[in-house]
């Protein structure tokens, strides 16, 4: 819910809604028995649990940012409630139905004058929500894997383009606006870290005003979901169910892509999920190939942040002194230092993997992913998209024929190269996952550390030829397409790294356990 929303505390029904809700609770109108039935209320809406269905209800509220105060408009955003979240959540919301009145009682589409709208939905079991499964330390890789691939498939299948809206200042006029609100409601408590974060974003608006620009022109503003967050999805007949999409402000749903995907990036962060934070953004990037875009993902994350401390702060100021407003100061608090946390640069190093089929090339650059917080570059994804394949697509190509000829291989690596300059100026360390068995593949990389005077580090994977073919002979569903043959092409042309390179490599043998303290240390991320 957008964080104006609390502003203004539930407004009081009238004599007239309340009787509207008491009679729906009871009507025979409604699925199930009405001993059964569930009312949940919030500021904005009524939401009736009625058998298998939910009926929810726009309250004729005008609160600036929302304006239900007549039917025609609150009919007309149950019509895009419905047109919206059908992108998503097709089998779960249904029908708008109106609401019509007798003599006597009010019905769901009965024969008297209408008199209201509810958009009628399917009910999900609320104990599979993703953020009540993380309460729980049950939300898994699986289901954060599904979501990304859904949210990516969405921005770039059912999103529509827009090249008129996302402009720099409609980008960077609601970030302003957190901080100016803050500041009215906090006063003279502000603490320190506070000015430096606006001085921050002050300065992110004007490097990236004209990188916005470009992204709305490129295509990147599109009609998101605008509120994903992880009380807003849930893991129904394993997949995962994206609902509650917002339908009353256009402005909090087109934007940039990469704003949406932040949204979630941020609140796995702050409910101690940093991993699946990181897994979740680079899952999401292999499927769009928005490497580009990581240029604004600090300061989306920060706007995301601070949109909570914002929530955090207008609770503390309606509350009286006591533990509810000690918890809200304290939310507040927490959300100012997750956005001082994703506003602070530092150095980013460049990884590359070097090693054979089955080497565990994948699995270690996996590891950095969720331990350090890399982005991820993997030669296996980035071949495919070059030649307009999904990830996925099986080419089972003879060795140096197909896609993997030396010139197809040379534009792959070039790419890999782009990429990587792309994720170290936008700030990340990155690990490029490849074979890189040649030389001449290796050096540019080298180069490009050497450089931006960044460290640079090649992790050579190994493992004895009876692990690699043991290891390549079971894969199954993998983006790789490297089967026994490739392995034992490479095993017969295998050179090892120069003696130069060698002084500076780290030597990883993933026929033992991993040693992921060890790994890190050495590449000091301890």
């Amino acid at each position: 819910m957008p964080v104006d929303a609390f502003l203004i505390r539930s407004a009081m029904p009238s004599a007239e809604q309340t009787s509207m809700i008491s009679s729906l609770m009871e009507s025979s109108s409604l699925d199930g028995k009405p001993s059964e039935r569930l009312l949940v209320e919030t500021h904005i809406s009524w939401v009736i649990l009625a058998g298998d269905f939910a009926y929810k209800i726009k309250k004729p509220v005008d609160l600036g940012f929302l304006d239900f105060s007549t039917l025609e408009n609150r009919h007309r955003c149950c019509e895009e409630e419905l047109r919206l979240n059908l992108r998503l959540a097709p089998e779960y919301y249904l029908e708008v139905v109106p609401i019509t009145r007798t003599k006597t009682e009010w019905q769901l589409q009965g024969s008297g004058r209408v008199v209201e709208y509810a958009v009628k939905m399917k009910r999900f079991d609320t104990r599979q929500q993703l953020d009540v499964l993380a309460s729980r330390g049950e939300l898994s890789a699986v289901q954060i894997d599904a979501v990304a691939s859904l949210l990516a498939e969405f921005h770039r299948s059912r999103a529509e383009v827009s090249r008129t809206r996302g402009t720099a200042a409609q980008v960077c006029g609601p970030a302003r606006d957190n901080f100016s609100h803050i500041a009215r409601l906090r006063g003279d408590t502000l603490p320190s870290a506070f000015r430096q974060l606006q001085a921050w974003n002050e300065q992110a608006c004007k490097n990236h005003s004209s990188f916005m620009e470009l992204r709305r022109e490129q295509g990147w503003i599109r009609e998101c979901h605008g509120d994903l967050h992880l009380g807003n999805m849930a893991w129904v007949d394993d997949k995962p169910l994206i609902f509650d999409a917002i339908e009353f402000n256009p402005d909090l749903r087109w934007i940039d892509t990469l704003s949406e995907t932040a949204f979630l990036v941020m609140d796995l962060c702050a409910r101690g999920e940093a991993p699946l934070a990181w897994r979740f953004l680079n899952h999401y990037l292999e499927y769009t190939g928005d490497y580009q875009g990581l240029r604004l993902l600090p300061f989306y994350l920060v706007y995301r942040a601070m949109v909570r401390a914002k929530i955090a702060a207008i609770r503390c100021s309606q509350l009286q002194a006591g533990e509810e407003k000690d918890a809200a100061d304290q939310e507040f608090s927490r959300y100012l230092a997750l956005a001082l946390d994703f506003s602070r640069s530092v150095l980013p190093q460049l990884v590359i993997t070097h090693g054979l089929s089955g080497s565990g090339k994948s699995t270690f650059s996996a590891g950095l992913v969720e331990k350090a917080g890399f982005i991820r570059i993997r030669s296996d994804v980035e071949r495919k998209r070059l030649f307009d394949l999904e990830a996925q697509t099986p080419t089972r190509a003879a060795p140096l024929s197909g896609i993997y000829t030396p010139g197809a291989s040379e534009k792959v690596y070039e790419k890999l190269l782009d990429l990587a300059a792309a994720v170290l100026d936008a700030g990340f360390n990155v690990v490029v996952d490849a074979a890189f068995l040649q030389e001449h593949q290796r050096t540019p990389f080298r180069a490009l550390a050497r450089d931006r005077r960044l460290r640079f580090s090649p992790v050579i994977l190994r493992a004895s030829p009876e692990e690699l073919r043991e290891r390549v002979a079971r894969r199954k569903n993998d983006v790789s397409d490297a089967d026994l043959a490739v392995l034992e092409h490479q095993l017969a042309g295998y050179v090892e790294l120069s003696p130069g390179e060698q002084e500076y490599a780290l030597v990883v043998d993933t026929g033992l356990s991993w040693d992921w303290d060890g790994i890190l240390s050495d590449l000091g991320l301890r």
